[in-house]
């Protein structure tokens, strides 16, 4: 099939190459001409064959709706928009009810991998309508790892980038854990060899994970994070993660923690948040910054 991709970056970039893998055509755009295939967004849509599925991977926001905006004044009645991005759900449902008006269809999907999707697929979490979901079903196909699972239909507007935010909450939450782990390691002077003893991890233990995995390479690194300032920004989602948690009256302690213990490493060089920012780094290229 035929996909127009709007925005090219770390995650964009990448998708397009594994999509273009499985045999479909990408015509992609970016405001960086060195990245784009077209030069416009209207060069974009003339260039796709009706009806037309454009997949957008730009960032939340304002971003966003200014893409939105345009396409719904480019495609016709049977077309289809795809958010790729961080969007909040809440977010999704204006935009399905804006593009629904001029008989344009929306479906907006969480996508994990980082920079590892293009070698080992894209976890998908979708939601929209089901013959709106069918029309973008080969493009998931292609990106999702190999198997049977990794991809998932959640549910209406709103469901794929509501459960990608629960997901992003857990993720802080899981690397707080391995941060305060190796932090508690390094300070006990009876332990001579902390990286060694993450790596032990790895096999064997019920905390073995990719993301454990991926401490492993940044130990590998730099095995006392020396390089690192002991900061890491928040993406937004764990932000949302906890305010739906209070709109819903669900206790998430473990998130919520880890949500503050991130805010506390802007004011202090935190040893913790040295491998928070690492693990960042490790799977999504998220920047760090160096003492």
């Amino acid at each position: 099939m035929e996909l127009g991709l709007v925005g090219l970056g770390k995650m964009g970039g990448n998708m397009r190459e594994r999509i273009r893998r499985a045999g479909h055509t990408v015509i992609g755009y970016d405001r960086n001409p060195d990245l784009a295939d077209v030069h416009s967004l209207e060069e974009l849509v003339g260039k796709l064959q009706g009806p037309r599925v454009v997949w957008v991977m730009v960032p939340a926001g304002a971003p966003t709706q200014s893409t939105v905006d345009e396409l719904a004044e480019l495609l016709q009645p049977g077309d289809v928009v795809v958010d790729g991005g961080n969007s909040r759900w809440t977010d999704d449902e204006r935009h399905a009810e804006q593009l629904a008006a001029k008989g344009i269809g929306f479906v907006d999907c969480g996508v994990s991998g980082g920079v590892w999707g293009l070698q080992n697929g894209y976890a998908l979490m979708y939601g929209g309508d089901a013959e709106h979901v069918a029309k973008v079903q080969p493009v998931f196909d292609a990106l999702k790892p190999e198997g049977d699972f990794g991809a998932v239909h959640a549910g209406k507007v709103g469901a794929g980038h509501f459960a990608k935010m629960v997901h992003n909450g857990i993720e802080y939450a899981m690397m707080q854990a391995y941060a305060e782990g190796w932090e508690l390691l390094e300070k006990a002077d009876s332990v001579t060899d902390v990286r060694e003893v993450f790596r032990s991890w790895q096999v064997g233990t019920v905390i073995r994970s990719w993301l454990l995995d991926l401490a492993v390479n940044a130990l590998d690194e730099d095995e006392h994070l020396e390089k690192l300032r002991g900061y890491a920004q928040d993406s937004g989602e764990g932000r949302w993660t906890v305010e739906a948690a209070i709109d819903h009256a669900v206790p998430l302690p473990a998130i919520t923690a880890s949500l503050f213990a991130r805010f506390a490493s802007r004011q202090e060089d935190s040893p913790q948040m040295k491998m928070i920012a690492a693990l960042r780094n490790q799977f999504g290229g998220h920047a760090v910054e160096k003492k």
